[in-house]
């Protein structure tokens, strides 16, 4: 079987593609002015954009890791947002921890890895 790299650069890749599955790489913010509602919206809109470009979808998820800066701040306003963005049907296996960020100002880091159409 072929290994896709989409948009491979010098340390990563925005996903690579094997055996019908995708792995995105951890996504993050561009505008990182925005509070955790705003920042995670923009990553889960990088997520849909990543998965449609390589034939997958939000629905095929099978797992998510998360990274958020302030789990006590901001764990909550994250879910409400995911929740909002999920459908419940499609819930993936998720992990989410708190975490020092390469940027200050990243308040959010998504991974998810999914199964291709």
């Amino acid at each position: 079987m072929m290994i896709k790299r989409n948009n491979p650069k010098p340390r990563l890749a925005d996903s690579v593609e094997y055996a019908g599955l995708v792995y995105l790489s951890g996504q993050v913010p561009t505008d990182l002015t925005g509070d955790i509602t705003a920042q995670t919206q923009e990553v889960l809109a990088k997520i849909d954009a990543l998965l449609a470009a390589s034939n997958s979808d939000k629905t095929r998820i099978l797992s998510a890791q998360v990274w958020i800066k302030n789990m006590e701040r901001d764990f909550a306003a994250f879910n409400s947002v995911w929740e909002a963005w999920m459908p419940a049907e499609s819930s993936p296996a998720r992990a989410a921890v708190e975490a020092n960020m390469a940027r200050d100002q990243v308040l959010v880091e998504v991974m998810v890895t999914a199964a291709q159409a």
